[in-house]
């Protein structure tokens, strides 16, 4: 079973010699590993040319705002011979790229100056067209500052439109008030040019992400930092400067919460809501509003990080600076957890898995070693029911998937994986007996993804548990991260094996569907596996594996009752009507907005009223009464830190529709059988 560590695991099968930067040779590494690992390999042939031309340009110029027609045009001549150029392994082609792009990011700086030092009218008789599909590139120069003047025309007034809803306020201060945000705006967008200045290893790194994600979404190609930072997510315990931080609505940075103990602790100056203005490592420094969200990130998640300078703004105004220094410490916010959720005639245990985290790299802990706890601490309360909450779970570990599954069945196969080679492996829980055989309901979303998807497979499959909620991301295959040089400074995460439920079908692209589908916000628009177009397609094997699938007699009479309930739910109608009104703002072209600020008003402000609608819905506290299990009750009685976290816990179930029904469902189940 210990090959399954290694689901998102290193193995070391590839030693190279050491390497010069050549961008060639990182190429054909990574092509060497997928044409002989890979689960569904593809020819380097035109086909991986046009994508990775297409692909490469449009995540280096997302909106096509930044190349005009006719660089395209210079550079269309190797779109079909990308594929010629790996196979001789000439990369010269990558300097005509990083060429061309280093001129439109200098171009874009000049003409944001030039534009700022124009007469600027504040109004216009244009329209700005907003729309899903990215624009046609501009035909020239001239063309792609017009198009830069009215994109901050608009963004000019839709902040001065933001500062109030009073129209007729702000229209009797317009001149100064825009002039204001005038200069906002133009300074927003020089300080963003850092964002686009690529290093030529950035530039190359961004290559070769896109040549793995022809073969499919999840091959891809990590620095050192970038492994450091996908394990964070998927261990208990972490390298970290003992901060929690997230972005607000105005896309500003703020600290959610200070871990005791840690370096941010002791500095006794850090609070709850202090605004992250810039990092400085060693001697780079990166505002904030200036700069890469993933270079921010790679900083404060990645091993490679351990001491760097923090600048924080106070809501007094006070700004302060700190340097912090990591150290090993448990995540909270990646742990699992659970509470005690009392129903009308039932008491439920509630146990939440962030991730299947395992002992990777800092990891002390196990998920499936952790939820075992949870659940005897449950039992401790004499609960009546069990919710195991994967939602927004995207994985980790298979092996703690399959541990996992074990608790719940007795002994016996979980799926089938299958290889490149077509050699099919029966994955089994090895140990006979649960450590519970009460009932279960198994939470799950557009985010539930690969080892939670496993898990759910499984549970559904044995008739173990109702899975509620929405339909899931749809990835069936696992990975393993192989490294490309001795130096441990390159690594492939390759896409090796699929897996298959016992009963032959897969998961693969299409997603689980749950026993009983419940409303949630923004469901249509979460970014499943079937819109990914490299995605591995749906197929289903032959296989004959004999389990021993549960009875459940009550089980079409549980559906119907929470259907009958759903549709009958205020809340649920509530959901429903707002996505009807938020779908057609992502799925749609939008109309467009003539340049004026009586309409950018209108517009901004009937936006405005939607999100805060939204917002509303989501801070609906339902009639929920959730309590801390005995064991941590007491353990944690002098703990103020968990005290405070378990506050934001709780606060987020009584939010949580899916919560609610799926506690309605174990209620039901204590009343037909009590």
């Amino acid at each position: 079973m210990n090959r399954f560590l290694v689901c998102l695991g290193l193995f070391p099968l590839f030693l190279f010699g050491q390497r010069e930067k050549n961008p060639c040779e990182t190429l054909s590494r990574i092509n060497a590993l997928i044409q002989e690992y890979h689960y569904s390999t593809k020819p380097i042939d035109d086909s991986l040319s046009v994508y990775v031309f297409k692909t490469f340009l449009s995540r280096l110029d997302e909106e096509n705002r930044l190349f005009i027609e006719p660089e395209i045009k210079a550079l269309q001549k190797h779109e079909l011979t990308i594929d010629d150029y790996l196979k001789e392994k000439d990369c010269s082609f990558l300097d005509d790229f990083y060429t061309a792009y280093t001129k439109t990011v200098t171009r874009y700086k000049t003409l944001l100056e030039s534009v700022k030092n124009e007469p600027f009218p504040l109004s216009s008789t244009e329209k700005v067209q907003f729309s899903k599909d990215a624009f046609p590139y501009a035909k020239d120069e001239a063309e792609l500052k017009h198009l830069y003047k009215k994109r901050i025309l608009f963004n000019t007034l839709r902040d001065v439109a933001e500062l109030s809803t009073n129209k007729d306020s702000l229209k009797a201060n317009f001149e100064t008030l825009a002039a204001i945000s005038k200069a906002k705006v133009l300074d927003k967008n020089e300080c963003k040019i850092r964002s686009y200045e690529l290093t030529k290893e950035e530039f190359n790194s961004a290559f070769f992400t896109v040549f793995c994600s022809y073969f499919d979404p999840h091959t891809d190609y990590f620095s050192q930092s970038d492994k450091s930072s996908f394990y964070s997510t998927v261990s208990s315990d972490n390298l970290t400067f003992g901060l929690y931080i997230s972005m607000t609505e105005k896309d500003e940075m703020t600290v959610d919460e200070v871990l005791p103990g840690s370096s941010a602790y002791f500095t006794e100056k850090i609070d709850k809501g202090d605004q992250l203005l810039k990092v400085k490592h060693k001697n780079d420094e990166y505002e904030i509003a200036c700069s890469s969200m993933k270079k921010i990130d790679e900083i404060i998640t990645s091993n490679e990080y351990k001491t760097a300078d923090f600048t924080f703004r106070k809501k007094s105004g006070e700004v302060y600076s700190v340097r912090l220094n990591k150290k090993i410490m448990k995540d909270y916010q990646n742990n699992v957890f659970s509470f005690k959720i009392k129903a009308e005639n039932a008491t439920i245990g509630y146990i939440r898995i962030p991730s299947f985290y395992a002992t990777f790299e800092n990891g002390k802990s196990s998920a499936s070693n952790d939820v075992a706890k949870e659940v005897y601490k449950l039992q401790e309360d004499n609960i009546d029911g069990i919710i195991i909450d994967v939602e927004n779970n995207g994985g980790g570990s298979m092996e703690e998937a399959i541990k996992l599954s074990g608790l719940f069945i007795d002994f016996g196969p979980l799926a089938v994986m299958n290889n490149n080679k077509n050699k099919k492996e029966i994955l089994k829980d090895m140990r006979r007996g649960t450590i519970y055989d009460g009932p279960i309901v198994v939470m799950v979303n557009g985010f539930s993804a690969s080892a939670s998807e496993f898990f759910a497979n499984a549970m559904q499959d044995y008739n173990r548990a109702l899975l509620v909620g929405n339909r899931t991301l749809g990835k069936a295959s696992m990975q393993r991260i192989f490294p490309l040089d001795d130096d441990n400074q390159e690594f492939l995460k390759l896409t090796l094996e699929k897996f298959y439920r016992i009963t032959g079908k897969s998961n693969q692209y299409s997603g689980i569907i749950p026993d009983i589908e419940i409303p949630l916000l923004f469901d249509k628009q979460m970014p499943r596996e079937d819109s990914n177009k490299t995605a591995l397609p749906n197929d289903e094997i032959s296989v004959i594996v004999k389990y021993n699938r549960l009875s459940n007699e009550i089980k079409d009479e549980l559906i119907a009752l929470s259907k009958k309930r759903i549709e009958q739910s205020q809340t649920a109608k509530e959901i429903e009507a707002l996505n009807a009104k938020i779908n057609p703002l992502y799925d749609n072209d939008l109309p467009p907005i003539l340049l004026q600020f009586d309409t950018v008003f209108d517009d901004v402000n009937s936006i405005n009223k939607l999100w805060k609608t939204i917002k509303l819905n989501g801070e609906k506290e339902l009639p929920i009464t959730v309590e801390q299990n005995s064991i941590d009750l007491e353990n944690q009685q002098f703990d103020e830190y968990l005290k405070s976290f378990n506050t934001e816990r709780i606060k987020d179930i009584k939010h949580n529709y899916h919560i609610l029904e799926a506690v309605n469902i174990l209620n039901d189940v204590k009343n037909i059988k009590p």
